[in-house]
């Protein structure tokens, strides 16, 4: 029997990377500890009798820097977690065991890119605007997509353009464009299985506001077990205006962790 995923893979595709690299002194939340990296050996350090050598390296870091994905277990709400778990008994020997980052299965979804700035008719949206409902709605009706149960929705506000810029990016005087709790209702009424932004936070940031109040974070990870992607690069799919595709996005299998980072890909047929 002709196995059709096989098929369309032999038959060509693009892959568009929507993932950051990890660098140090990246921006990211001031939440949480920084990424690290350094070569503990380098080549010429030890040299075999043969003449080879080998490098290796180490890093450490939070599990929600770069573009990374947040377990259930990263948000509770007045002491419990999505389904009612409570967020102090689920955690054991210091690890999240029942909505920990392990929990989730490897992502080969469809995915879906909503962007209004490209409907709105400007390249990226200003700090600490609010992406409506409406926003939303007539994003997708402009673009001729429709949302189905079980899909990955990822919102381009354009100000991933601003990470290579380092603390423009975290928006911490301006704001940070994004949805508010108004959109996360809306998106989850719709049995999405995962969001995802370009932004720091995925939501609306309030100028001067920094992370005091994230109602989406409730919203999508609490209250109806989402799961939130960040600082995701979607410059090139806007660009290339391709508002549907294969995604594919695979945690690291760290047992008991809030998060992970991730790379995410979205895949087209060639």
């Amino acid at each position: 029997m002709s196995d059709l995923l096989l098929d369309a893979v032999v038959s060509g595709v693009q892959v568009i990377d929507l993932g950051r690299q990890l660098k140090v002194g990246m921006p990211q939340s001031p939440n949480h500890p920084q990424f690290w990296h350094t070569m503990p050996r380098r080549h010429g350090d030890v040299m075999r009798s043969d003449g080879g050598s080998a490098a290796n390296d180490m890093i450490t870091t939070g599990t929600h820097v770069g573009t990374h994905i947040d377990a259930l277990a990263h948000v509770s709400q007045d002491g419990k977690l999505f389904g009612g778990v409570d967020a102090s008994a689920s955690c054991l020997g210091g690890k999240y065991v029942e909505h920990g980052v392990h929990t989730i299965e490897p992502m080969i979804r469809r995915g879906i890119l909503i962007d209004p700035p490209t409907w709105l008719g400007v390249s990226d949206l200003e700090g600490g605007r609010e992406i409506t409902v409406g926003d939303l709605k007539q994003s997708l009706q402009s673009q001729g997509t429709v949302i189905r149960a079980g899909d990955v929705v990822l919102i381009r506000s354009g100000w991933g353009k601003k990470f290579a810029e380092g603390a423009a990016y975290l928006g911490g005087t301006s704001g940070v464009p994004g949805i508010s709790e108004e959109g996360a209702t809306w998106l989850a009424a719709q049995g999405i299985h995962t969001v995802g932004a370009d932004t720091i936070a995925f939501e609306r940031l309030a100028p001067g506001g920094g992370h005091a109040h994230l109602p989406a974070h409730r919203i999508f990870l609490v209250e109806n077990g989402i799961y939130i992607v960040e600082a995701l690069d979607l410059e090139e799919l806007s660009a290339r205006k391709i508002y549907e595709f294969t995604l594919v996005l695979v945690p690291l299998n760290i047992f008991g962790a809030t998060g992970s980072p991730v790379r995410p890909l979205a895949v087209v047929a060639a």
